[in-house]
């Protein structure tokens, strides 16, 4: 018996060596596939403490997350200036994808937050997949949040409080996290949009509507006609402006659906 069964053990080893090995070579193995990453920026006042929730609910859905903080706002409030306009926090999320070598990226930007996205998608449009427009500015080369606004002047005017903005649920000593006045420039800085290939990155625009209430009424309603008017792909979720804090849930279910 020992006889025989080193016999097999024997015909085993030589039928390997003539190709058994490589035909275990090529069996195919189970691939993990890699991490689809978003990008969110915040919005005016606001940082990026506000979409907390909303990462992990994404990374539950197994996304990577990142939430850039602009200068001067959020955990950054204390580098404040009034010299901090829309080019500092184009800047801000610029190197933030350089430095994490970021590629392939679902850029978010809310409210303000297009303004932001729009410049970094002219600065690096090859890192960017697709652009989110979140109840946010749709821009043109040459406008600044003043000039899209345009009869909503007098509301930042009278928001207006020496180099700042300053809204009137942001109140002193108010424990963190909070909104916090923000640089008058960056609602007066004309944003520059040159890169012909940052046209050419898919976009979804998401117009966020409260309930009971006609889209038309929504204040970026006038944004999502320029999103419509340059073919984007159309979304809307019943949601205050903060969808964020109000649905963040519902939120995170239509981002994971957009590829």
């Amino acid at each position: 018996m020992k006889k025989r069964n080193l016999l097999v053990v024997l015909v085993l080893i030589v039928l390997v060596s003539l190709g058994g090995s490589e035909s275990f070579a090529q069996t195919p193995k189970s691939e993990v596939p890699s991490k689809q990453t978003i990008v969110i920026v915040h919005g005016a006042w606001g940082g990026a403490w506000a979409f907390k929730k909303v990462e992990a609910l994404l990374r539950q859905k197994g996304f990577e997350v990142y939430r850039p903080q602009l200068t001067g706002q959020g955990d950054r409030v204390h580098l404040a200036r009034p010299d901090i306009g829309l080019n500092t926090h184009i800047d801000d999320v610029v190197n933030m994808i350089l430095y994490e070598d970021l590629r392939d990226i679902i850029l978010v930007g809310h409210s303000y937050g297009g303004m932001v996205i729009s410049g970094v998608a002219d600065r690096v449009p090859d890192r960017i997949k697709r652009l989110v427009y979140l109840d946010a500015m749709v821009p043109n080369d040459g406008e600044s949040v003043q000039n899209i606004f345009g009869g909503g002047n007098d509301f930042i005017k009278r928001m207006t409080k020496g180099d700042y903005i300053v809204p009137s649920w942001v109140k002193p000593d108010q424990p963190p996290p909070h909104d916090v006045p923000q640089s008058l420039k960056t609602f007066t800085d004309p944003i520059v949009l040159k890169n012909e290939a940052a046209r050419k990155i898919p976009a979804t625009y998401i117009l966020t509507v409260e309930k009971g209430k006609e889209a038309s009424a929504d204040d970026f309603f006038s944004q999502s006609q320029r999103a419509k008017e340059r073919g984007w792909t159309m979304l809307q979720l019943t949601s205050d402006h903060n969808p964020q804090w109000s649905a963040p849930e519902a939120l995170v279910d239509m981002l994971a659906g957009i590829r």
